[in-house]
């Protein structure tokens, strides 16, 4: 049951004062309205008093958010170490980044980014060994990265390119289309796509794509979803004339996604309740790929629900999957469309002890990464599941991406490690040599420092790997500032990755460590149903194994140690920091789900359902009460300095969860601890351009090191 009374607007005032003896700001926050709506789950009766911060459009809500930046913003510049943090991560931000190369109609088409744009352009090969040639330069698009360029398809014949833009990065988008040769748009606009490919028919005359109806007026950011259906669209013809392909009125907040094998021959349709890697699937024969018939029948190959079934390619009516059915570390079976049904699939690569992540069928090869003990291993096999050997990596580290086309023989593959910057490698089957896409001048040293890992042990005995970078002759004394990374869901793999700002961090004499949570796939799928739903106190415990390993081989201490993440990882800081705050000086949660109870209100959250279960369950609200940081906040007691992060234009986890939690937690903080958010403009869940999002990282590293009594003379020379 819900009551809610309407109290008068407080006026916001903010007082910043100095307590020179403590050598610390003791901030006076913007008052925030407190309501009086309660919710009744199953007799408990839960308060939710900021209940009109949800209410995004508001006023109200604008001037608190407009009192909290200006506190924030006041705050950061007066921090010894920003102007350090921002200036070096600009200078290690300053390289070439490629993303992995697509080829169609025999062009080559890659994102690059020159170091500091703050979008990445399109280009154009003709060859591997031609120069590049710019389609289109989002720069120019919008100067100020407001707008970004989400995604791109490049027709079949190479002529066209379908991109798609989005306001601050949201996960809305618009698709336009380009003329290659001419440079120039054509009329084409498609409204209204969300959580979707683009997929070209072979003959080049359309694409196939998934939409939402158009939400309320106002509401785009926040309304929830339903009714998502897959559409063709033909170019040259309104969206209005584009035909429904598939749609399930009678399971309306299920996703649906279609895709063109290769050789045009077959629609393949992928349906989905949640956001993890459950799906049924789907086939349609189109035909003539030159006459694509797009009112074919839709035929099953799975209609079950309960496990993976990823296709990866086709030879003909033999299709490929990567599935974990009865498999949970997956393996690879041949379906043939002829004869779908389960009891004559192939198993072409049977389960192995170790997951395997992304497969492609590339030149004739099958292409499977595997994770050694959350290491990648690129593993080669005929059509048949004969092992050809392995692509040699630079070293130990991470496959950021596969890539390349049955029809051609090189396999285009991205490695980075923690020291390693990402670089895109074009392997050669025939001399068996890999070769960077583009070489990269770096300049950094890294020659100072090394990446180990290392395994704690969870409160139910788990071993949890995780990896550390650091300085070679790094003491083991307790003083060592230390951020602490981790995820720990849906299947996401965390694997050390280069990240530029971590170097700076590193620099100053400080530890980056990645930890690899249940939750997470990287011992298969058992590994994730270890981390979800009721198991979800798993991953915290993993997570505090790993800090408190850290502070007992004396790598860092309570007074040195931060801890950071992201979404479903900002979920995981925040319930860490309530969870064990003694434990940590600083939590940097970022766009984090924090209101448990009411996740499944907002945009796609109904989709995270399967992941964390739903409080209108009377079984899981009583497991999701427990964890809930925002209804886990304790009048009193001293939390961890806390920056909290989110955007405007975040449409995934909307920011009222960040503006309940911060309200909340700057009440109840019981010591002189900074508790501050940051709220991005024209920015959104996981975009923002490069200024942006060097601006927001040098503000965490600074608000960090002021926690962590970090000092500029501790500069590596």
């Amino acid at each position: 049951m819900r009551t809610d009374r309407p109290i008068a607007i407080t006026v916001f005032a903010v007082i910043l004062v100095v307590a020179s003896a403590a050598q610390s700001q003791r901030l006076l926050y913007p008052t925030a309205r407190k309501g009086d709506v309660v919710d009744d789950y199953f007799g408990t009766k839960i308060a939710d008093p900021y209940r009109w911060m949800e209410e995004l459009d508001s006023k109200e809500l604008a001037e608190w958010v407009a009192a909290q930046n200006k506190l924030t913003f006041d705050y950061l510049e007066r921090l010894p170490l920003r102007q350090h943090f921002r200036q070096r991560i600009t200078e290690l931000w300053n390289y070439p980044r490629i993303s992995i190369p697509v080829r169609e109609g025999g062009r080559i088409f890659y994102r690059k980014n020159s170091g500091l744009q703050r979008q990445s352009p399109i280009y154009m090969r003709a060859s591997l060994m031609a120069p590049p040639t710019l389609i289109i330069d989002p720069n120019v698009l919008s100067p100020d990265g407001s707008v970004s360029l989400a995604n791109y398809a490049p027709s079949p014949d190479a002529r066209l390119l379908a991109y798609t833009l989005s306001d601050g990065g949201a996960d809305w988008q618009t698709v336009r289309v380009r003329e290659i040769g001419s440079g120039r748009d054509l009329p084409d606009e498609v409204q209204w796509m969300r959580f979707s490919w683009l997929s070209w028919t072979k003959d080049g005359k359309g694409f196939f794509y998934s939409r939402y109806p158009e939400p309320p007026k106002g509401k785009h950011l926040q309304a929830s979803l339903s009714g998502q259906a897959l559409y063709y669209h033909r170019v040259g013809t309104p969206q209005s004339e584009d035909r429904l392909i598939y749609e399930r009125k009678d399971l309306p907040t299920w996703f649906i996604g279609g895709s063109v094998t290769e050789d045009g021959r077959y629609l393949l349709i992928r349906m989905a309740q949640g956001s993890g890697n459950q799906n049924r699937l789907y086939y349609t024969d189109l035909g003539n790929p030159s006459r694509p018939k797009l009112d074919a029948e839709i035929k099953p190959i799975v209609e079950e629900d309960g496990a993976e079934y990823a296709a990866f390619g086709n030879i003909g009516p033999v299709l490929y999957l990567r599935t974990d059915l009865n498999a949970p570390n997956r393996k690879i079976v041949a379906v043939d469309l002829r004869n779908p049904k389960r009891s004559a699939w192939r198993t072409i690569v049977p389960e192995r002890k170790e997951a395997i992540q992304n497969v492609d069928l590339i030149g004739g090869r099958i292409v499977a990464e595997y994770l050694v003990n959350v290491r990648s291993r690129l593993a080669l096999f005929d059509r048949a599941g004969r092992p050809q050997g392995e692509i040699a990596l630079p070293g130990v580290g991470t496959v950021v991406g596969i890539g390349g086309r049955e029809d051609s023989p090189e396999i285009f593959h991205a490695f980075t490690s923690p020291l390693y910057q990402t670089t895109v490698f074009v392997y050669d089957p025939r001399t068996k040599k890999s070769t960077p896409f583009e070489a990269t001048d770096s300049a950094i040293d890294v020659s100072r420092y090394e990446t180990q890992q290392f395994f704690a042990i969870s409160k139910d005995g788990t071993r949890v790997p995780f990896f550390l970078t650091a300085r070679k002759d790094l003491p083991r004394d307790g003083d060592n500032p230390t951020m602490l990374y981790g995820y720990g869901g849906y299947s996401i793999v965390t694997m050390p990755v280069y990240r530029p700002h971590a170097l700076a961090w590193l620099e100053l004499g400080g530890i980056w460590v990645t930890a690899s949570l249940r939750g997470g796939g990287e011992y298969g799928e058992a590994w994730h149903k270890g981390g979800m739903v009721e198991n979800k106190q798993n991953v915290f415990d993993d997570f505090v194994a790993v800090a408190e390993y850290l502070v007992n081989e004396k790598y860092s201490s309570p007074a040195k140690l931060g801890i950071i993440g992201g979404s479903n990882g900002g979920l995981l800081v925040a319930a860490v920091a309530e969870q064990r705050p003694d434990l940590y000086a600083v939590a940097l949660p970022a766009v984090g789900v924090m209101d448990m109870l009411r996740y499944d209100k907002f945009t796609g959250g109904r989709a995270w359902i399967p992941e964390y279960g739903s409080s209108s369950d009377p079984e899981q609200f009583k497991y999701l009460i427990k964890y809930s940081p925002l209804h886990n906040i304790k009048p009193g007691v001293c939390y961890p300095a806390t920056l909290v992060t989110t955007a405007d234009h975040d449409d995934r986890v909307v920011p009222s969860h960040s503006f309940k939690f911060t309200a909340t937690l700057q009440e109840a903080q019981g010591c002189d601890r900074t508790v501050l958010i940051r709220v991005e403009t024209k920015a959104s869940h996981s975009y923002r351009p490069t200024d942006k999002l060097i601006a927001e990282l040098a503000d965490e590293w600074a608000f960090a090191a002021r926690q962590m009594g970090m000092e500029a003379t501790r500069v590596a020379p």
